[in-house]
């Protein structure tokens, strides 16, 4: 009877009248020691405030009920996609809301909307990988921002796919502990595409060399990455190359230069398809005939196959040499062998150029530090 006439009351009380009414029917909601039957007209006349055309009355609802366990989830969920200043508080806050219903009010919603479930205190796995599918990188470095937010492997890889053309997000993502090599390696490929985008860039250095300078640029930073990857990590890299065509034989190369060895076996085993064990066996004992078999068994032209089996042998050499490893200058070494041999094909020519562009990068390097380390000895 009390809510009969309360309702009776709504149908003709001014706003700030409603508002404040609606305000202490939910305060009384939650804290009042209702009868079953009391309680079910109380949230049925909260439902019907829903309707009410002031948005002032629906936003008394949402501020006491908000934040509340016991608040009625129905009503959680229509103030959730309610107008915006409703919503807001409603979608950051209610603990009644469910996944499902987080996934839903992301689909319906607006960029403003997925952002406020990304900033929820906690975000589970399932509505973040929603938010990764749907979301736009505004939302998503939200999420990326927020500690609370359990994000997979496989979710930040799809972030990654998706926006990996944003700075933000790139910035965001690789500022993580739990980022897989092959994310970081998509992300580099991001890096490489917007450096040979760049109209600034292009202009400066033209638009052919510019296409030179940031495939090898996103060779360097692959190579660098592969130093701290092993086991079935850099197995599934591996082949994330493979597919994406980056096992080009300039970069195996660069990697035989830098002496990612492993790697190199790697990508062997994955393209030529046999078995690990027996190729890296070949690598590592194999004699000049048996390796370059296998090398032309994995595609490489008879005619750099020789450049690729100098190499292995190099870093074979020195790797059991009693001297330790020198690995840096096997670039140098291969350019000594083969600069100015006039029987080299093109392919094999275009190889030796890069392997020296590779030693003259290592020079300058070792130049950088020795005289970082002489001043910090003078200072």
């Amino acid at each position: 009877m009390i809510v009969a006439a309360f309702l009776r009351w709504v149908e003709t009380a001014k706003t700030q009248e409603r508002a404040r009414a609606a305000n202490a029917l939910a305060r009384a909601y939650l804290k009042s020691d209702m009868a079953p039957d009391e309680r079910q007209s109380a949230q049925m006349a909260m439902t019907y405030l829903l309707d009410d055309p002031a948005p002032q009355v629906r936003l008394a609802l949402a501020d006491i009920l908000a934040r509340e366990e016991c608040a009625p989830r129905a009503l959680m969920v229509s103030l959730a996609e309610d107008q915006p200043e409703i919503a807001s508080i409603v979608i950051l806050c209610s603990p009644v809301l469910s996944d499902a219903d987080l996934v839903d009010i992301a689909g319906r919603g607006t960029v403003e909307t997925r952002a406020l479930i990304a900033a929820r205190s906690e975000v589970s796995v399932g509505v973040a990988a929603a938010l990764a599918e749907i979301g736009d990188a505004a939302e998503l470095e939200v999420l990326l921002e927020n500690p609370g937010a359990r994000i997979t492997s496989f979710t930040l890889r799809r972030i990654a796919e998706r926006h990996g053309h944003s700075e933000r997000i790139r910035a965001l993502l690789l500022d993580r502990d739990d980022l897989t090599s092959g994310v970081r390696q998509l992300l580099v490929q991001f890096v490489t595409e917007a450096l040979a985008g760049s109209d600034l860039v292009i202009g400066a250095i033209g638009s052919r060399r510019i296409e030179r300078i940031a495939r090898e640029a996103g060779d360097s930073a692959t190579i660098a990455l592969l130093a701290d990857v092993h086991g079935d990590e850099l197995v599934r890299l591996t082949e994330q190359l493979r597919v994406a065509g980056r096992l080009t034989p300039a970069f195996l190369m660069h990697a035989l230069c830098a002496g990612r060895t492993d790697f190199f076996s790697s990508a062997i085993v994955a393209i030529s398809g046999l078995d690990e064990r027996r190729v890296r066996s070949i690598l590592a004992t194999g004699r000049f005939h048996a390796v370059r078999a296998l090398l032309e068994s994995a595609g490489l032209g008879r005619d750099v196959s020789p450049l690729f089996v100098e190499a292995v042998m190099l870093w074979r050499g020195l790797i059991q040499s009693a001297s330790g490893f020198d690995l840096d200058h096997i670039a140098h070494r291969l350019v000594q062998r083969y600069r100015g041999d006039s029987n080299l094909s093109e392919p094999a020519t275009a190889l030796v150029d890069m392997i020296e562009r590779l030693a003259i990068a290592e020079e300058r390097r070792l130049a950088r530090d020795y005289a970082s380390g002489f001043a910090l000895a003078a200072a």
